[in-house]
């Protein structure tokens, strides 16, 4: 019983952390539009499995900013 609790926890951790990292690159990002940018971080918070479509269907469709 324990060890199930503990394996939770860890599993929920790193969802949140991966989300967390998605959430920071969409912010660093420039996209098309505002309203595709809002469309992503929605994605991004779905519990869960998010992150994952951002990094596998909308990481590359924004540009990184030059500063």
């Amino acid at each position: 019983m324990e060890n199930t609790v503990l394996y939770i926890l860890i599993a929920a951790g790193v969802c949140l952390g991966l989300t967390m990292i998605a959430l920071v690159d969409i912010i660093k990002k420039d996209f098309p539009s505002v309203k595709e940018k809002f469309l992503w971080h929605m994605v991004a918070v779905i519990p869960v499995i998010g992150w994952l479509i951002y990094f596998v269907l909308g990481a590359k469709k924004g540009k990184k900013r030059t500063f």
